[in-house]
């Protein structure tokens, strides 16, 4: 429960009163993710078995990652589509049985809009883009926390190097890399960018 604490010490004062930090209890939770408990309230849950296995840098960034996520506003809803999509379906199939062709179409309708929902939360390039720019994020935050703008990129970079050898899963592990690849760049970026303020007299980020 110490972990937790310490967690909670590095959320950032605007999130302090409606974000939580509480252990998974999924028998096979992810590392660490969201939930979103309430039109005010938002829960990241962490998996502690595996996050201790972590330097502490590593947990700190991939916990603001999740941060970065809850600013963003990129934490999937309640997840209403799949209940709309098994009434829509429902209801279509007993509009055929009774032939009553306006509510089949309400009910075609309610099946289009929440499997376009579904499909827009599941799409695998717009979350790998999400993930990226809360990646970028979390740097930010980390830098509000006292970390020099290297060591913000080098303790996420080791994350996700860890996270990319312990991941058995081929889809799971590509996100890692592509996420490790990007981050690469935006690093060779801010580097590039402290090279140019130094020469120019600017105070150089590195």
């Amino acid at each position: 429960m110490g972990e937790l604490r310490r967690l909670r010490s590095l959320l950032p004062p605007e999130l302090q009163s409606w974000v939580t930090v509480e252990p998974a209890t999924d028998v096979t939770p992810p590392l660490i993710t969201c939930e979103e408990l309430g039109k005010d309230q938002v829960e990241i849950q962490v998996d502690l078995v595996r996050w201790e296995q972590l330097a502490l840098d590593q947990r700190n960034l991939m916990f603001w990652h999740e941060v970065a996520r809850i600013q963003n506003d990129t934490i999937p809803r309640d997840g209403w589509e799949m209940a709309a999509l098994a009434i829509g379906l429902g209801g279509a199939v007993g509009e055929l049985w009774v032939q009553d062709g306006l509510l089949l179409l309400l009910a075609l309708a309610l099946c289009g809009v929440s499997g376009f929902r579904l499909y827009k939360r599941n799409n695998g390039q717009k979350t790998l883009q999400e993930a990226i720019e809360s990646d970028e994020k979390a740097i930010a935050i980390a830098t509000r926390f006292g970390y020099t703008l290297p060591n913000a990129y080098k303790s996420l970079g080791s994350a996700l190097k860890t996270l990319i050898e312990q991941t058995p899963r081929k889809r799971q592990r590509d996100r890692y890399i592509k996420r490790l690849d990007a981050l690469k760049k935006s690093a060779a970026k801010a580097k590039e960018r402290s090279r140019s303020d130094r020469s120019s007299g600017a105070r150089p980020l590195y």
